[in-house]
């Protein structure tokens, strides 16, 4: 490892620019894309913002650690899928709950009434066709100028990469799954 002199930017110029609402995009093909957007989401709630998870992947019975803390703190946070797509036993059903799902995130969106909303695992059926990519950039340019949004998931469309304020591309470098370690409950779920 090579020591680095710490930065010392105190001259560096702040942006003066009016405080608004953000689309933030966690995509790429590495881990923690849906870990940072709780991250975030926690990190608003404890400043006193609404805020509203819905996640396109889950079933809406889903109990996992995020759900039990979140259920915890009065972060609502809504499953709207049957699963992931290669455990489907009924792709026609996936895709209507996902554009079902997708009318109640746009009306959750357009309402302005969460500071934050995010949409967990939303690459999957875009990419599938199942939500219009149209319709989700409409919405996203029709939101309050207050809504920040966060979108995550693989292989983010150009588009949206275009359309966003922020994107993030996680990469794995390594990964425990490689060595023949199993998913672990606290980690994975």
């Amino acid at each position: 490892m090579q020591i680095e002199t710490p930065p010392f930017d105190r001259d560096k110029p702040r942006p003066q620019g009016e405080r608004r609402g953000l689309v933030i995009v966690h995509t790429g093909p590495g881990k923690g894309k849906s870990t940072a957007a709780f991250g975030l989401a926690l990190r608003a709630h404890g400043r006193g913002k609404a805020v509203k998870i819905f996640q396109f992947m889950k079933v809406p019975s889903a109990r996992f650690g995020e759900h039990r803390l979140f259920e915890q703190l009065g972060i609502p946070i809504e499953g709207l899928g049957d699963g992931f797509s290669w455990k489907s036993r009924d792709l026609g059903h996936s895709a209507e709950l996902a554009l079902a799902g997708w009318q109640r995130v746009r009306d959750t969106v357009l309402s302005g009434a969460h500071f934050l909303v995010v949409l967990d695992e939303v690459m999957a059926p875009l990419r599938y066709g199942w939500i219009p990519l149209d319709e989700l950039l409409a919405c996203l340019r029709a939101r309050p100028p207050q809504v920040n949004v966060l979108l995550t998931g693989r292989g983010a469309p150009p588009e949206l990469i275009e359309a966003a304020d922020t994107v993030t591309e996680m990469t794995k470098l390594k990964h425990h799954y490689d060595a023949g370690v199993p998913a672990q409950r606290g980690i994975e779920d």
